[in-house]
């Protein structure tokens, strides 16, 4: 009998008109079109089980995000379902150690998010097989596989594999218990759904009264395009939500470290909890200034942050109060969990970025294997939540009383409907064409 094998690697630019309502706007990217270089593993195992992952991006670029994973197409057709699903960290391996890709990185920006979503896909299609979603996979796991999953080159120095077999051993005593906690209460999250820049002051105000309705404990605004404004949009949220309820605040790499310190300093009176990314997301020891400067505001990032070697140094520097992971900005699974492992040696909480489409759905699933089976616990963790696009997906995040509902569905989570994608794929898809044509209409008829 043959093996079964990949047969091909889809690549759809898909993209959402959330630029139309702000949603998602902030200080530096004032009008996002959430999007996703979406990919799907197809195999022949005669099954019907693909794998499907994406890189997010905000709209335009979306389309040199899909040209890079199609790049890595030779690197993935031909390779046996059997042993990719056994070991993903192969495929991982495989894709970093292309000497002529690896040039253009290495292991950053484009091409580093193209292999994320390819091994993001890999995971997607070994749960899907396992018959687990992906946070119980990797729970389930025995340590010394999920310890072969990491790279541990360049991060050594912080963390070498014993230590990682010794915390993931460690995570394993009473995993069964916090599993059965986690399927009945689920994981706690925040929403930043009230805090776009765009948004109106009255806007913010009633999603900030309905997070407070809905069992939030904290909420996040955008910050960092004019103090004036910020000022008083923190006024307003903090009278809306009262004492108790955290604020965190992101000004999305908006400021130079003496900025990031003085226009935090001025929101201090309404107690922003933490101030997210502050200054670039490459600057270690601006950050390091930045939480010196701040405390005891505390200091968050990890939303840019381009790989595990980065996140080695800002905890290192002891630069960062919190770390924040993104499910697509590294290479996929296997290295958020060399992160999360550098996490739980350092002591420093997670607390995902998910704003962005299908973030929410991607990332419940590594904090979820964290608390289950790593650091065994969610104080001072939440995943980020924002209401937008899930409907989008097969398995939709759920909320209940402020906590994200644990996923059982097999995979990843990463699904997208196939109506959703042949209506959003760029510039095909049906509502992308009757949207140019209600935009040539007006000028035909002014052209008449």
């Amino acid at each position: 009998m043959t093996a079964a094998r990949i047969t091909e690697v889809d690549v759809i630019d898909i993209r959402f008109p959330t630029s139309r309502e702000l949603d998602g706007s902030d200080a530096m990217n004032p009008d996002p079109d959430y999007s996703a270089a979406y990919v799907i593993l197809r195999t022949d195992a005669g099954d019907g089980l693909e794998g499907h992952a994406f890189a997010f991006t905000i709209g335009r670029g979306n389309d040199v995000q899909a040209v890079a994973i199609t790049a890595l197409r030779d690197h993935v057709v031909g390779l046996s379902v059997e042993a990719v699903c056994a070991d993903p960290g192969s495929v991982c391996r495989a894709l970093v150690g292309d000497s002529q890709l690896r040039w253009l990185g290495p292991e950053k920006g484009v091409m580093h998010m193209a292999i994320g979503a390819v091994v993001n896909a890999v995971w997607d299609l070994a749960a899907k097989r396992a018959g687990k979603p992906v946070w119980k996979l990797l729970s389930d796991a025995e340590p010394e596989w999920l310890a072969d999953q990491v790279d541990f080159r360049y991060i050594e120095d912080a963390l070498t594999r014993e230590e990682a077999v010794a915390l993931l051993r460690r995570g394993k005593d009473g995993a069964t218990g916090r599993e059965a906690r986690l399927l009945e209460s689920g994981y706690p999250a925040y929403t930043t759904s009230p805090g776009w820049l765009g948004y109106s002051d009255e806007k913010l105000v009633r999603l900030a009264e309905q997070a407070l309705a809905d069992g939030f404990t904290q909420i996040k605004l955008k910050v960092g395009a004019d103090l004036t404004d910020d000022v008083r949009r923190m006024r307003a949220a903090r009278a809306a939500v009262g004492p108790d309820v955290r604020i965190a605040v992101d000004a999305n790499q908006r400021w130079n470290v003496a900025e990031a310190v003085e226009w935090t300093n001025a929101l201090a009176a309404y107690a922003p909890y933490w101030i997210e990314e502050p200054t670039s997301p490459d600057d270690v020891l601006g950050h390091a200034a930045v939480r010196k400067g701040v405390a005891p505001v505390k200091v968050a990032t990890g939303e840019h942050v381009q790989n595990r070697i980065v996140f080695k140094q800002l905890l290192q520097a002891e630069a960062i109060d919190v770390l924040q992971i993104d499910a697509a900005r590294v290479g996929g699974v296997n290295e958020n969990l060399a992160i999360l492992l550098l996490a739980a040696k350092y002591g420093v909480p997670v607390c995902p970025h998910a704003g962005g489409v299908g973030l929410c759905e991607l990332v419940r699933h590594l904090s979820m294997f964290d608390f289950v089976a790593l650091t065994g616990t969610t104080e001072d963790r939440v995943i980020e939540y924002v209401d937008h696009l899930h409907e989008h997906f097969e398995d939709p995040v759920t909320l209940a009383n402020g906590h994200y509902v644990a996923p059982t569905a097999p995979g990843f989570s990463s699904q997208m409907r196939a109506a959703s994608i042949a209506a959003y794929r760029y510039p095909h898809g049906t509502f992308w064409v009757d949207d140019a044509n209600d935009l040539a209409e007006p000028q035909e008829r002014t052209n008449r």
